[in-house]
């Protein structure tokens, strides 16, 4: 299975967030974003505008951050992510859940959302993982989380730094890539390109390598009638695995870290400014 729910993955972190508004002007508005770094987003929001705040944040502080989802595979799951909790109504996977109701609390509205977002795919195949950083705030969710979405509280502990990639088992040195050495997939024997990006078992001593489509057909012989795998047994170790730490672990390292801080940064700065890009809305 993947990573403890209170533990911190090693590598690239991706998260939604929810603040809530302590000013008493503005008490109980809250706002949804994206963040790699939490503890640098909340300040940038009680900053203001000008430090890289949100402008419907700025002025309006202080804001506290109560609870962060994590665990996404990409940025860009996590964008969508975002995407979905700040626009439900304009999201046709969340086409289920009702509008704000009269009297209900924007954070109960938030609360109420993020419960469905969970329960629904694509999101409910993600390995995520909701976290409490004030208890204080805490609600139980309503439907609950799936059971594979684990519940943490307090803040985020420090990230442990992201693990060189395996070389393939077939190919160690780069003398032996200069003679045309091929690594081939554990579960079809053809070729594996570079540009396919393999799935591999990140437990020690397995030498598994798939194509993404080989490795998700061998995942869903047990669930026939979905698309996007939740887990499976590794055909190599046969142990268990969680379909987005393998997506993950294949996609890691494969963006610059500046990216991702611009992205942040400049949705954050002028989210009005900056419509969600297509290709961010697919499936949502």
């Amino acid at each position: 299975m993947g990573p403890a729910g209170g533990e911190a993955r090693p590598g690239r972190f991706f998260g939604v967030y929810l603040l809530y508004c302590l000013n008493p002007r503005h008490r109980g508005r809250v706002y949804v974003g994206f963040t790699i770094n939490p503890a640098r987003r909340v300040q940038q929001h009680n900053a203001g505008r000008k430090k890289g705040g949100a402008w419907r944040t700025s002025g309006r502080g202080p804001w506290e951050m109560v609870l962060i989802v994590h665990g996404f595979p990409s940025a860009v799951a996590a964008l969508r992510f975002e995407w979905a909790w700040q626009h439900p109504q304009a999201s046709r996977r969340l086409a289920h859940v009702g509008p704000r109701l009269r009297g209900e609390a924007s954070f109960a509205f938030h609360l109420r959302v993020l419960a469905h977002m969970l329960r629904a795919p694509p999101w409910a195949r993600l390995p995520l993982t909701l976290r409490w950083l004030r208890a204080d705030f805490r609600q139980d969710l309503c439907p609950p989380p799936p059971p594979h979405v684990p519940l943490a509280f307090g803040p985020l502990p420090p990230r442990a730094p992201a693990p060189r990639r395996r070389a393939s088992p077939l190919v160690d040195t780069e003398k032996e890539r200069d003679h045309d050495t091929e690594a081939f997939c554990t579960l079809c024997a053809r070729v594996l390109q570079d540009e396919e990006g393999p799935l591999c078992c990140p437990h020690a001593g397995c030498s598994l390598r798939a194509h993404v489509i080989c490795l998700a057909e061998e995942f869903l012989q047990e669930e026939p009638g979905q698309l996007l795998p939740l887990e499976g047994q590794c055909p190599g170790c046969k142990n268990s695995l969680l379909w987005g730490d393998l997506i993950w672990l294949c996609r890691m390292g494969t963006e610059e870290e500046e990216e991702d801080l611009e992205l942040e940064e400049v949705r954050g700065g002028s989210a009005a400014s900056f419509p969600t890009p297509p290709h961010l809305l697919g499936c949502l």
